[in-house]
C-alpha cells in the first residue's frame, strides 16, 4: 500500500499524542530501526543499502490510550503502523518497507502482577525476557521460556511471533504458557482475548463455540493489532539439573531413540540432537574454550573442517574426496573464507562423507525423586543405543547457551552472510525432510543442522547455513536463492515452513503452502480486525 510521507502536519499529530520527544525522525534513529535482526536486511545494510526500509517516523507511546489514538490517527491518514520490540526477530517482520511507522513499544515494560500462588503473571508487551526472568527467579518461579535471544527479545515479540525457547520440550512454547491477551485491532478497539486469571474481579466466561481469540492473536505479528499485555502460566523455578551428552552412529539411530524417550512420556527440558558437521563444531569448539582458544572471526566453522579431514588421514573410504579438498582447507585455514563459501557444492558433498556420529544434549530439571528418576531412565535407554559421554559436553552446552546468537557477526565481518531456517514435521516424515532440504539448499549455501524442540509427535530442524558472494548484488542472488531452494524443498516434503521465528517478509511468499486455503480466512480476518489494511502490511502473507 502507499502512503504519504511525514509531512509536517503528521509529524505534529504524533507528537501531540505521544509527546516530541518520542517521535524520532532523525537519520540516525531511522537508520537504528531500518532493520530488525533479518541477514537479509544486514546484507543490504552492509553494502550501503538501507533506504528500502527506512521507517518515515519512530513513535514511543506510553500507555494503551496513546496506542488507541495512534491506531486512529493511522486509519485516518492511511499511514501503515508496524510494532516494533526489541528487534531481534530473524525474518523482517518489524520492517516497514517505505515510509510507515514503527510504533515502538519498548516503555510497556512492566509486570503489572504476579501471582506467586496460583503461578500466574500479567506483563507488558516490552518487558525484556532476562529482566522478566530475574525478576521471577527473586521470587522462586520462572515462566519457563528460555529463546537464544533472551537478553534482547520482548513478551510482545514471543507472542507475536510464536516463539518457543530452548526448554521447549519440558514448559511448551509461548502459545502453550499465554491465558489471555489485550489487543488494540486495527479497527481501534480494545479487546481480552479471553477472560483474564490475573484479574480479581468474577471472570466472564466466553460464549459456547466462541473464536479462541487468544491463540488466534498469537503468532498474528501485529497483522491484526497491537498486543499490549497478556496473563501468563508459571512455573515453579527449579533447583537441580541433570545433563549429559551422548554420541551415537547416525542421525536415524539417535532419532529413533529421541521419538521413544518423547513417546513413553518423559518431559526432559533439553533435547538437542546435532548432526554430523554440527557435531564435528561443537567438539572442536569444546576443545578451544577449554584451551583458552577464542578462535578467528569464522574461524569454528572453518577449524572444524580442517579438523574432519585431519582426523581421517589414512582411512580410504574418503581418499578420493580427502586430497582434493585438503588443499582447499588449507587454504581456508590461511584465511580465505570466500573460497569455501564461494563453492559450497564441494564442501556439502565432502560433509556428507563424514563418519555419521551424532551428538545428543539431554537435560532434564526439576526437584523432588521423580525428577531425578526420570532422567536416570531417560539416560539408561540412550546409553542402550547411543555411547554415554557423561555430563560434561551437556554442562558445556548449558553454560554457553546463548552464545551461539552473537557469533554471527564474525561471519558478516570476513564477507559472508549466515542465517538460520527452523522447520518441523512429523516423526515419519522427519529424516526426509532433512535430507530433502539438505540436497535442495547445497548447491548455494554450506549446511548443516540440529534438531531440537522435540514433541511426542514431531520435532524441529534447526538448518544453519553460510554462503559468500563477490559483491552486494552475488550475495543478495546466492541468499535469495538459498531461501527459495530451502523453503521450497520444505513444501515439498510436507514439512512446516516455520517453528518458532515466525513468517514476516522472508517466509511470506511460502504460507499460502503451508496452510492451503488459508488465505481466504487470512483476508476475512483483516476485513474484521484491520478494515484499512494498515497494520503491518506484507507480513504473514504477500500482499
Amino acid at each position: 500500500m502507499s502512503a504519504p510521507a511525514l509531512t509536517p502536519s503528521l509529524a505534529r499529530e504524533l507528537a501531540g499524542i505521544v509527546g516530541a520527544r518520542h517521535v524520532l525522525t532523525g537519520l540516525a534513529d531511522r537508520l537504528a530501526y531500518n532493520n530488525d535482526c533479518w541477514p537479509r536486511g544486514i546484507i543490504l545494510t552492509r553494502g550501503q543499502q538501507v533506504q528500502h526500509h527506512l521507517p518515515a517516523a519512530i513513535v514511543q507511546p506510553a500507555d494503551e490510550a496513546e496506542l488507541v489514538r495512534l491506531v486512529e490517527l493511522a486509519r485516518r491518514t492511511s499511514t501503515p503502523i508496524v510494532p516494533y520490540g526489541a528487534g531481534s526477530g530473524v525474518c523482517g517482520g518489524a520492517i516497514t518497507d517505505g515510509e510507515g511507522i514503527i510504533v515502538d513499544l519498548k516503555r510497556l515494560d512492566r509486570m503489572t502482577v504476579v501471582r506467586d500462588e496460583d503461578l500466574m503473571m500479567r506483563a507488558q508487551a516490552g518487558v525484556i525476557g532476562m529482566n522478566m526472568e530475574r525478576e521471577l527467579e527473586r521470587r522462586g518461579l520462572t515462566l519457563g521460556h528460555y529463546p537464544s535471544s533472551l537478553l534482547c527479545s520482548s513478551v510482545g515479540g514471543y507472542l507475536a511471533a510464536r516463539s518457543a525457547g530452548q526448554y521447549s520440550s519440558r514448559y511448551g512454547k509461548i502459545e502453550d504458557m499465554v491465558a489471555s491477551m489485550r489487543v488494540i485491532t486495527g479497527a481501534g478497539q480494545v479487546i481480552e482475548t479471553a477472560p483474564d486469571p490475573c484479574d480479581a474481579r468474577p471472570l466472564r466466561h466466553a460464549a459456547p463455540g466462541a473464536l479462541d481469540l487468544t491463540q488466534l492473536m498469537v503468532g498474528s505479528e501485529g497483522t491484526l493489532g497491537l498486543i499490549t499485555e497478556a496473563s501468563l502460566y508459571l512455573h515453579v523455578r527449579p533447583q537441580r539439573r541433570w545433563y549429559r551428552g551422548f554420541m551415537f552412529r547416525g542421525v536415524d539411530v539417535a532419532l529413533g531413540a529421541i521419538r521413544e524417550l518423547m513417546q513413553q512420556g518423559a518431559r526432559p527440558a533439553v533435547v538437542r540432537l546435532y548432526d554430523a558437521f554440527d557435531t564435528l563444531v561443537a567438539r572442536r569448539t569444546r576443545q578451544k574454550r577449554a584451551e583458552g582458544d577464542p578462535g578467528a572471526p569464522g574461524g569454528e566453522l572453518l577449524d572444524a573442517v580442517r579438523g574432519w579431514f585431519e582426523a581421517q588421514a589414512g582411512e580410504g573410504a574418503v581418499d578420493m574426496v580427502r586430497d582434493e579438498v585438503k588443499q582447499r582447507v588449507d587454504a581456508i585455514a590461511r584465511g580465505l573464507l570466500s573460497r569455501v563459501l564461494g563453492q559450497p557444492l564441494w564442501l556439502n558433498r565432502a560433509v556428507d562423507a563424514l563418519p555419521d556420529d551424532c551428538m545428543l544434549i539431554l537435560g532434564f530439571e526439576g526437584d523432588g525423586p521423580l525428577v531425578e528418576e526420570e532422567a536416570r531412565l531417560a539416560f539408561e535407554l540412550m546409553g542402550r543405543r547411543g555411547l554415554d559421554l557423561g555430563a560434561q559436553p551437556g554442562e558445556h552446552w548449558l553454560k554457553n547457551r546463548y552464545g551461539v546468537s552473537y557469533k554471527q557477526s564474525s561471519m558478516y565481518a570476513a564477507g559472508a552472510f549466515v542465517d538460520t531456517m527452523e522447520v518441523s514435521t512429523t516423526w515419519a516424515n522427519l529424516e526426509n525432510l532433512y535430507w530433502s532440504v539438505r540436497r535442495a539448499m547445497a548447491p548455494h549455501v554450506f549446511v548443516m543442522a540440529h534438531f531440537s524442540h522435540v514433541y511426542p509427535e514431531g520435532s524441529s530442524i534447526y538448518f544453519t547455513f553460510a554462503g559468500y558472494g563477490a559483491d552486494l548484488d552475488d550475495t543478495l542472488r546466492r541468499y535469495d536463492q538459498t531461501w527459495r531452494a530451502g523453503l521450497s524443498a520444505v513444501a515439498d516434503a510436507g514439512g512446516s515452513i516455520a517453528h518458532h521465528h515466525g513468517v514476516g517478509q522472508s517466509k511470506a511468499p511460502w504460507t499460502a503452502r503451508d496452510h492451503p486455503g488459508g488465505r481466504r480466512l487470512f483476508d476475512a480476518l483483516k476485513a474484521t480486525f484491520d478494515p484499512d489494511g494498515i497494520m503491518n502490511p506484507g507480513k504473514v502473507y504477500t500482499p
